[in-house]
């Protein structure tokens, strides 16, 4: 263990190490419940929870023995909405198996950061993007994330009259939603390991309390071990990649590629900084030693996720909750890795979870990636203002992180030039600037 991850130059234990990788996967356990929840509108669920939580510990196990870093690693909260809701439901609603050419997407996405990361133009594209949109961007996903926990809570529903409004308090499914709300914000307020988890939990079993006493009766909470694991599932998502609509509809495909390439980009940089700098891993300059390996963990978990049948791996910003109880090494990262593993032969279980015990998750979630809005300066130059705020706005009004980030880089580049400040923008914000552009003429040519 010292040989491997060093714990005595990082001041560590192995118990330690091993305590703090239990707390970050019982922080990010959730997903396990809130991934088959989202992606299995598209596809197998079983499928999904083995082919996240092999992925995840795939990734994790590369950032342990790879980057020596404390962080997990999952399918990305918001790149999964974006994958079902926006481009499976959305933009590519018609086709068949639609997933597979979001799978294939995600895979290319992984393959290109595979290739940016071994030569070290991933940290260069991140210094390209302006601050405020970086920001912008984050919390637009939070809000685009809440949005789609109160829709599946049924706290928020269509309107005819205002498109959307608020739903009823005769629905137990909402009522049941806002107090694993009110859980998991008080567990947190009391640095309780785990909080989010545990209020998934007492959620359901809340539910499952009052489906035993009659009144809860829109579904079945109870788990259903009668089955068996259901492990061959993964056969419905694993190797689904479709090249050959790719090839035929290459403008579309490039578009939904690069927007999964660019929100992953500003997801795993946030967090792994982050997570760095509260476990007092970052330098004297404020860089972190090894990025490039980190990058790659991602990257690989990304690619071998997309290969077995899930959404954009990513590092997760739960991690923190490891580093805080003690978590400087590889060694915390390999005992979470292992935690999915075990998980897996519990499948029944996670499945079960019904969608207003995973809503609250998804609702104080977004509340986290929300925070970023007080990192925008909206007192400054006005393209980094309005880029930022049509970022943060578009999101969830136009159900789509891609045409949030979209609106926010065309409107940055257009002003840049307008007021005479071209010069601010580099070559790389050009390149994205005309794949938006080719994507609105696609968009505008498929319409017609």
């Amino acid at each position: 263990m010292e040989k491997c991850f060093k714990l005595n130059e990082h001041g560590t234990t192995v118990k330690r190490e091993v305590l703090a990788g239990l707390t970050t996967f019982l922080t990010m356990a959730y997903i396990l419940a809130v991934n088959p929840n989202i992606l299995g509108t598209v596809m197998n669920a079983n499928g999904v929870f083995v082919a996240t939580a092999l992925a995840s510990a795939i990734a994790t196990f590369v950032m342990a023995f790879f980057a020596n870093y404390p962080i997990g690693l999952s399918a990305g909260l918001g790149l999964n909405a974006y994958f079902a809701y926006t481009v499976c439901l959305g933009e590519l609603a018609g086709e068949e198996n639609p997933f597979t050419i979001a799978l294939t997407a995600v895979f290319c996405e992984g393959i290109i950061f595979i290739v940016l990361s071994f030569f070290k133009f991933r940290e260069q594209i991140i210094n390209s993007i302006p601050q405020n949109l970086k920001f912008g961007i984050s919390a637009g996903i939070g809000l685009f994330v809440a949005f789609i926990g109160m829709q599946n809570a049924h706290i928020i529903v269509a309107n005819d009259a205002t498109v959307v409004g608020l739903g009823s308090f005769s629905d137990l499914d909402m009522v049941l939603a806002l107090v694993g709300l009110i859980i998991i914000a008080t567990l947190v307020h009391y640095n309780v390991t785990g909080g989010v988890l545990i209020g998934i939990i007492v959620t359901w079993i809340i539910g499952m309390i009052l489906q035993a006493t009659g009144v809860y009766t829109a579904a079945n909470l109870f788990p259903d071990f009668s089955q068996g694991l259901q492990l061959g599932a993964i056969s419905e998502t694993a190797f689904k990649l479709n090249f050959g609509w790719a090839a035929t509809h290459l403008i579309q495909f490039i578009a939904i590629t690069f927007s999964f390439l660019y929100v992953d980009l500003f997801d795993t940089v946030g967090t792994v900084v982050g997570v760095a700098d509260k476990a007092g891993l970052l330098d004297k300059d404020g860089n972190l030693p090894r990025v490039g390996q980190v990058f790659m963990a991602d990257a690989v978990g990304t690619t071998c996720g997309a290969l077995l049948g899930t959404s954009t791996v990513t590092s997760f910003v739960e991690s923190s909750a490891g580093v805080a109880a003690g978590g400087r090494t590889g060694l915390t990262a390999l005992t979470t890795g292992v935690m999915f593993l075990v998980s897996i032969v519990l499948s029944p279980l996670f499945l079960a979870i019904p969608s207003f015990a995973t809503a609250p998750a998804l609702i104080y979630v977004g509340m986290l990636m929300l925070m970023s809005i007080a990192k925008v300066k909206f007192d400054g130059d006005i393209a980094d203002s309005v880029g930022a705020y049509l970022a943060v706005v578009m999101m969830p009004l136009a159900y789509s992180i891609a045409t949030g980030i979209m609106f926010a880089v065309l409107a940055w580049v257009i002003l840049k030039v307008v007021t005479k400040k071209a010069k601010d923008i580099s070559p790389i914000m050009w390149v994205v600037f005309i794949l938006f552009a080719l994507r609105i003429v696609a968009l505008v040519a498929n319409f017609q």
